[in-house]
């Protein structure tokens, strides 16, 4: 629950206990007022005297109460404008009935109805300035100091016992909101995990679907890479007994049409290796044959916006790993590199050695990331792309495949300048195989 929520559940508790107080301050000044009544009982000067100032001071109550229904709290000057006309209303009333019990009877009621619900310190202050003063005068009316006294006391025990409640209320309260915060975190979870379930399960079905389609493909290609071969070598062969304009084909038509078969069978072959779902053994690799195949699988997707500069460096020591990993390690750090830059920008793929260790660098000329964005980028899950264009899972992923090679990923990034993923892998087999 956000803070806005609790601040309107707080407001909610204290409007609801103002409420019942309210009804209860009325009912309990109703029966002071004719408590006070029968106690002078026959004296109609002063009981139409007392009748007017209870009536104006009642009435005055309920408008400014009415007036403040909508506000979670009080206004401090309508507060102690109220405390004054109460204070005042009390000595009337005392001077009237000799300073009767019932009149006494206003100090405990203004310590329930008084707000406790506003943090306002000065108010148990004003509420005993106002028995001090009354008191007072009641002393040097004749008033017994014994009376008032036990009075105060009782206002003061009302008023603990309603800042008990009140305590316990907000405690209650905030005890809710912290479980509704962990169930509305847990239900937004359970969403993510769904979302997760959904693109895992979309992702497994791409894949037996590619694995189909580069079985489906593969079949017919390889019968057109045999005819084509075939008539390669008779064209060749016969060279100088064939017509000369059929000496292009034998020249540059038919050598180029192999060699995009030969890409078309490569493409399929790695299709078909990157889609297999079966766990893969430790073998010897080459590192700069699996970065080709993670460029051949996305030249799709940069051509369109951004380009490629590959440098490779020659003469790389063969690896012990697993190659279909390497492979979607590198396919997740392109793809990650391209949709970093909305415009047209350039991505730079190269390999190295250095100090006993193999480098792979992708390095991008995208929006680049903030520090705290780079804290975080290995958490699974967390993304900075829109809702529904990514599971949060691609980075995890590679540095997960990085740690089980006995690697380390490093990266150097400023927003607006760009980002460099280097992975360091060690030319042995890892120690965790």
């Amino acid at each position: 629950m956000n803070a806005p929520q609790d601040e309107a559940g707080s407001g909610l508790m204290a409007q609801r206990v103002r409420d019942r107080l309210g009804l209860f301050s009325a009912l309990g000044v109703v029966c002071i007022y004719f408590l006070m009544v029968l106690s002078i009982w026959g004296q109609w000067v002063s009981i139409a005297l007392l009748s007017g100032t209870f009536t104006f001071v009642f009435v005055f109550s309920i408008v400014l109460e009415l007036w403040n229904s909508e506000r979670e709290t009080r206004p401090p000057r309508l507060e102690v404008l109220r405390l004054s006309l109460e204070m005042g209303a009390m000595l009337i009333y005392g001077k009237l009935t000799s300073w009767a019990v019932p009149v006494w009877l206003y100090l405990p009621l203004n310590a329930l109805w008084s707000d406790h619900s506003t943090e306002l310190r000065w108010m148990r202050g004003l509420l005993l300035g106002q028995a001090v003063v009354v008191t007072a005068v009641a002393v040097m009316q004749g008033c017994s100091i014994l009376v008032p006294l036990s009075f105060i006391l009782l206002s003061l025990l009302a008023q603990s016992l309603l800042g008990m409640r009140l305590l316990l209320l907000r405690h209650v309260m905030d005890r809710l909101s912290h479980r509704h915060g962990e169930l509305a975190r847990a239900h937004a979870d359970l969403d993510r995990a769904h979302e997760r379930a959904r693109e895992q399960d979309r992702l497994s079905s791409l894949g037996m679907l590619a694995a189909g389609i580069a079985h489906e493909i593969n079949n017919p290609l390889s019968y057109v890479k045999s005819n084509v071969n075939a008539l390669y070598r008779d064209l060749k062969v016969r060279q100088g007994q064939i017509a000369p304009e059929l000496g292009e084909y034998v020249d540059e038509v038919l050598p180029a049409t192999l060699d995009g078969i030969h890409r078309i069978a490569s493409i399929v072959t790695d299709l078909r290796r990157f889609a297999r779902g079966e766990p893969e053994p430790m073998v010897e690799y080459d590192l700069n044959a699996e970065v080709q195949v993670a460029l051949r699988m996305t030249q799709g997707r940069l051509h369109a916006h951004c380009d490629l500069e590959v440098d490779l460096a020659p003469e790389l020591p063969r690896m012990q790993g697993r190659p279909r990993q390497i492979v979607q390690v590198v396919i997740n750090l392109i793809v990650n590199a391209a949709q970093a830059m909305p415009g047209h920008g350039k991505i730079r793929v190269s390999t190295r050695q250095e100090d006993g260790e193999v480098l792979l660098s992708v390095r991008d000329t995208g929006m680049g990331m903030s520090p705290e964005t780079l804290s975080r980028i290995f958490q699974p899950f967390f993304t900075t792309k829109p809702l529904g264009e990514g599971t949060g899972m691609g980075l995890a992923v590679v540095h997960g495949i990085v740690s089980a090679h006995g690697g380390r990923i490093q990266v150097e990034s400023e927003p607006l300048k760009g980002s460099d993923f280097i992975i360091r892998l060690p030319r042995g087999v890892p120690a965790s195989s």
